[in-house]
């Protein structure tokens, strides 16, 4: 597995990473429309935009096939997404791991928006809720999702 930062190029990559992970899973969570908003949310031109101001990253799995990525602004994680068939292979994790470590160069703090789907994964990690947001989509379907946060430690572990 390798983790590295995305290049412009890496920008239709990371977009099909995205939209084939929000169309595999995110369906069996929310309705059509909660859906429908996530996709638009990660636009091509959304993606191309922090690809450019290199806040992306792109993970590699050990059969040279891109697995996953995540986007790092500022202490937010944004757009961690990793396929469906690398899910449960650690490299959701490592992702994880590596954003936590670079913001915790800077920050000691990280933050994310988090999905249903996701939520349990993030609790384990030591993330706690900060708040609840609910966003009615176009068609009067709701997206809700957990604002949540974590302390970082040196190098990005736990602090004790």
């Amino acid at each position: 597995m390798q983790i590295r930062k995305a290049v412009s190029q890496d920008a239709d990559t990371v977009l099909r990473l995205t939209q084939e992970t929000i169309q595999a899973v995110y369906p069996h969570y929310y309705p059509a429309g909660a859906v429908e908003f996530f996709s638009r949310h990660h636009s091509p031109a959304a993606v191309a935009a922090d690809a450019a101001a290199g806040l992306v990253y792109l993970c590699t799995a050990d059969d040279g096939q891109p697995a996953g990525t995540v986007t790092v602004r500022g202490n937010e994680i944004l757009r961690l997404f990793v396929l469906p068939e690398y899910q449960g292979k650690g490299y959701g994790g490592a992702l994880l791991s590596f954003a936590e470590q670079l913001i915790a160069e800077t920050y000691e703090t990280a933050v994310l928006d988090v999905s249903l789907a996701a939520k349990a994964i993030y609790r384990r990690r030591g993330y706690t809720e900060m708040d609840y947001a609910v966003i009615q989509t176009e068609n009067g379907d709701y997206l809700c999702y957990d604002i949540m946060e974590k302390t970082l430690g040196r190098n990005g572990r736990d602090k004790a």
